[in-house]
């Protein structure tokens, strides 16, 4: 039981060739930091179906809604080491699904888009990622993001860049602008609370338009509606060098370098910690 919710964890055989309690503290790390980014776990009840497969490394995961939460099925390397379940993202990619709900293909950006993105915030809110490693991520994949020559929006774009880290994209520019509009006192982490409060989990389908409502409700400011009308259909170009300027994020070799003298320094530090 975390966050309110049961996670049932299944073994599809005896034979894991990974410690048992080595899957179950790298599930249930996963589990705290999503249930730190909501507030609270995103569902009543998931099942994990953990299967061992040949390799050394934790592979593919999908989430499915049920109708009392959600499915996540999950292979995992005989021959995994355990450093490598210390520094996994994929377990928390996927619980982040859990806390939206099922809409159009379309738009399936927006659901992988918000998982790419809320993935390792969630993790910086429980100490697991440094907000430099977090911020360094976003500088070297947000560009898989932008619009290529003749792409449209979001939802008529539906290539892998534009699918996972054009739907980040989204979410950045949401986060900030909520921030910005709101003097710090909302983020997207308000939206993304107010939609799950509405009822909008894994377990029901809605329309977008419904999702992006309930979350500006939350937050007072119609940023992710306003947000969608200007990437759905257009492609929305971006320049990344100058946001990442306005925040204090200094590219360097090994990484990046934080500039709290930057005139969105605060929305910086508010989006990785809340508040």
């Amino acid at each position: 039981m975390i966050g309110g919710g049961r996670i049932d964890v299944a073994f599809e055989s005896k034979e894991t060739g990974v410690p048992q309690g080595t899957l179950f503290a790298w599930i249930e790390t996963a589990a705290r930091a999503v249930t730190k980014y909501y507030g609270r776990f995103p569902v009543a009840h998931v099942v994990v179906q953990v299967r061992s497969v040949t390799g050394d490394k934790i592979e593919s995961g999908t989430t499915y809604g049920t109708h009392d939460g959600g499915l996540i099925r999950i292979a995992v390397g005989r021959g995994t080491p355990q450093a490598h379940f210390a520094a996994d993202w994929l377990m928390t990619h996927e619980m982040v699904h859990l806390a939206f709900p099922s809409v159009a293909d379309e738009h399936h950006w927006i659901e992988e888009g918000i998982a790419t993105y809320i993935e390792p915030i969630a993790r910086a809110r429980i100490g697991q990622l440094s907000a430099e490693e977090v911020w360094s991520e976003l500088v070297r994949d947000l560009p898989q993001g932008l619009p290529q020559p003749g792409d449209r929006g979001l939802d008529f774009t539906h290539t892998w860049g534009r699918t996972y880290w054009g739907g980040a994209l989204f979410c950045l520019l949401a986060d900030i602008e909520i921030h910005r509009r709101t003097a710090n006192t909302k983020g997207l982490d308000s939206a993304l609370r107010g939609i799950l409060e509405a009822g909008g989990s894994l377990t029901v389908d809605w329309d977008l338009e419904r999702a992006l409502k309930a979350g500006d409700s939350a937050t007072g400011v119609p940023v992710l509606e306003e947000l969608y009308t200007q990437m759905r259909d257009a492609p929305h170009p971006v320049d990344l060098e100058n946001l990442w300027r306005q925040l204090g994020v200094e590219r360097r070799d090994n990484g990046v370098r934080l500039k709290d003298e930057a005139p969105l320094a605060s929305v910086r530090r508010a989006i990785i910690y809340g508040e």
